[in-house]
């Protein structure tokens, strides 16, 4: 099924709202129809929504950047590189992407959806999973250490990560039992195919703590009502002599 070119579709950021015309061509990025930051880390041109033939397009016409992209419930996640296109056929799509340190995060509503989202039922078992990976609770402290200025954020915008330091000391840990988390978390994603968190030469921290939040907050790893786990584990572990 393909949307009309008559459906409506608006794009929602930082509390405004911008509608998208169904010819022509909608530009995200420093410049164009949604003009978001001025960082520099950002290309002037990022991305494009389209109606191609009654079907609307998400295009990435960057060429260093990538965007997480996924339905409004987190159950159907895409990675959208350079050069890549996805149909957009949800009534509400999320698109998360950083530039440097800074996150940013934006909502597509289409008026008229091509597919209707259905309830997910709630796990049970206590543990956040991917697949067939689970996530411990010393785990998901660390992500929401790093994940806690966009979950804290008041809908769509834009948020300033911390660095492994910070995030460190937010909750009482030491720097080498942190890093040690991460390096384990990127690794398990890694493995079942999240892009974006291998280790090498071209893969610096910064873009692997960003591209791990933007995947934490897409697939709902963590949400705004795990943050107190944030000061319980700063008062248990204050000292950051505690290695689980």
């Amino acid at each position: 099924m393909t949307m009309r070119a008559t459906d409506e579709l608006t794009v929602e950021f930082a509390g405004e709202l911008f509608p998208v015309a169904p010819t022509g061509v909608f530009t995200v990025g420093r410049e164009g129809d949604l003009a978001i930051d001025d960082n520099l880390f950002l290309h002037r041109n990022f991305l494009t929504i389209q109606n191609v033939e009654g079907l609307w397009l998400l295009s990435n016409v960057g060429s260093r950047l990538s965007a997480t992209v996924t339905d409004s419930g987190g159950r159907v996640q895409a990675w959208l590189a350079p050069g890549a296109r996805l149909p957009l056929v949800f009534a509400s799509t999320s698109v998360i992407f950083s530039a440097g340190p800074t996150t940013y995060e934006l909502t597509i509503h289409a008026s008229e959806p091509a597919f209707r989202e259905t309830q997910r039922e709630p796990d049970d078992d206590g543990l956040s999973t991917i697949g067939d990976v689970p996530l411990t609770h010393s785990q998901r402290v660390m992500i929401l250490a790093l994940a806690e200025p966009v979950l804290r954020r008041e809908g769509t915008g834009m948020s300033e990560l911390p660095t492994s330091a910070q995030a460190a000391e937010r909750i009482g840990w030491t720097l080498t039992r942190f890093n040690r988390k991460l390096d384990n978390v990127c690794d398990k994603l890694d493995r079942i195919g999240v892009p974006g968190l291998r280790g090498g030469v071209r893969s610096y921290a910064t873009n692997r703590r960003v591209r791990l939040v933007e995947h934490a907050i897409a697939a709902r790893l963590v949400t705004r009502e795990d943050l107190p786990l944030l000061d319980q584990e700063l008062h248990s572990n204050g000292s950051g002599s505690n290695e689980d």
